[in-house]
């Protein structure tokens, strides 16, 4: 088996809105929409949304670490959009310099970029 990508999938309240956050203040592109389910996209990167409550998932209980170049830039560009960060960037021990955003439901999201000099 050869895999080629993967999707988290993000429990939300509000289709709509969590989709206005997701492009307008994340910057992430709308890749399709069914229903009550939704993907976006970011360079690479996908997510999944989903309001529905198949399976009594929680909503804002998810997370995902995206992977990238820098982080310092952007994080920047997206607090001026109203970002709720709520890990300013850092050097880490684990060698990535990297942020924490939340989600109007609580999802979180890491940006990160592997810095093999970081250090805590």
């Amino acid at each position: 088996m050869k895999t080629y990508s993967v999707a988290p999938v993000m429990q939300v309240n509000d289709l709509d809105a969590a989709l206005r956050y997701y492009v307008d203040v994340l910057g992430f592109t709308e890749d399709f929409r069914f229903g009550e389910y939704a993907g976006v996209r970011h360079g690479e990167a996908a997510l999944h949304l989903c309001a529905h409550h198949v399976g009594n998932r929680p909503v804002g209980g998810g997370s995902a670490f995206i992977f990238c170049d820098e982080v310092d830039d952007y994080c920047a560009e997206i607090r001026k959009k109203g970002a709720r960060i709520d890990m300013e960037p850092g050097d880490r021990p684990y060698k990535m310099r990297d942020f924490g955003v939340l989600d109007p439901d609580g999802n979180r999201l890491c940006f990160g970029r592997v810095d093999p000099d970081a250090c805590a």
